[in-house]
């Protein structure tokens, strides 16, 4: 029998062997994570090689390290999430951090106070790291220059959602290692796809070539000048990407009459195995989810052999831990006050 001495050395033991190999990611200097649009290249390719690192953790048979031992992050969401969230949290645990997440239903913002308000009172209990999602653009970058402690957006409005992005590219890198030339469809809505917005940055900055399919009153016609190709009829381009991303039609976003109806978009713009058929045989399906079956991707195609959405979901949790590690180092690096 194993005495409980001996077991918390073997825990010990194994969560050294558990750290990833050391990686070069001296060129991520951030305590914050806002947006894809702000990053180098070189950042990106240092949050991916980090990632790949922190994936072999969860293969394991005790799935820590002990990165953020002694840290606390916390999820703050003003919006609904099951996979972002959940991802965080179990990310941040798997680093050993603290996880707090806070219910702002039962929280003091339901009595009118500020983000800014909540965020400086919970740096003031030691908070090291927010995670927050929020229905208005720009609110991680108030709350990044409004506490001294590291934030990471989880999606702000119609602007970025930057982990899902970087998972989404992790996931194509995975398959295919260079993305340059590579041909990425983004299908659906994204005129109020902060997903898309994400994808676009981070793609255009790897090299790869770009292609946004949708109605025309779901597709921004700006994008052309970041050098994204626009398609209004998705049946001309099947053949011509590697990758399609399948997008969500977010109706909670939406005003009225951009679109007949869900019955109409579907014949136009979802993905069945008809389409699936017309396209290039190695294709990789992607959706960030939530997924409304039968009407963006049909239930064959999201089950298939040429869908990643679960391999997605679990890219996602390496790397939120690879931005949540490299966050709080460069937090660290540059030295931190004490809240007061």
């Amino acid at each position: 029998m194993t005495s409980g001495l001996e077991a918390k050395s073997e825990v010990t033991k194994n969560e050294r062997q558990e750290a990833p190999a050391a990686r070069d990611v001296s060129v991520w200097k951030r305590k914050d994570l806002l947006g894809l649009e702000l990053l180098s290249r070189e950042e990106i390719v240092a949050v991916l090689d980090q990632a790949a690192g922190f994936k072999e953790i969860s293969a394991r048979s005790i799935k820590k390290a002990p990165t953020l031992r002694g840290k606390v992050v916390l999820t703050l969401f003003y919006e609904p999430s099951t996979r972002t969230r959940a991802s965080f949290s179990l990310a941040a645990q798997r680093l050993s951090a603290d996880v707090l997440e806070l219910d702002l239903d039962a929280s003091s913002a339901k009595k009118g106070e500020s983000l800014v308000d909540t965020a400086r009172n919970l740096r003031a209990m030691g908070v090291d790291v927010f995670v927050i999602r929020h229905q208005q653009a720009g609110a991680p970058a108030l709350l990044a220059r409004s506490v001294d402690a590291s934030v990471i957006n989880a999606g702000d409005g119609t602007h970025e959602h930057p982990t899902q992005g970087l998972l989404d590219i992790f996931t194509m890198r995975e398959k295919f290692g260079d993305l340059k030339g590579k041909k990425v469809a983004l299908v659906g809505d994204i005129t109020h796809s902060r997903v898309a917005r994400s994808n676009i940055w981070g793609l255009k900055k790897l090299g790869a070539e770009i292609g946004v399919i949708g109605p025309k009153t779901l597709v921004p016609g700006a994008l052309a000048e970041l050098g994204v190709s626009i398609h209004h009829h998705l049946d001309e381009v099947l053949d011509h990407y590697d990758v399609f991303n399948i997008l969500r039609i977010q109706l909670e976003r939406q005003g009225a009459g951009l679109f007949p109806g869900m019955r109409e978009y579907s014949l136009h713009y979802g993905i069945d195995e008809r389409r699936l058929a017309r396209m290039k045989p190695s294709v990789m399906i992607m959706h960030p989810g939530p997924i409304n079956r039968g009407v963006e991707i049909s239930q064959a195609v999201a089950d298939g052999i040429n869908s990643v959405i679960l391999q997605q979901v679990t890219n996602g949790l390496a790397v939120r831990m690879a931005v949540l590690a490299l966050v709080q180092s460069a937090r660290e690096l540059a030295g931190v006050r004490k809240p007061k």
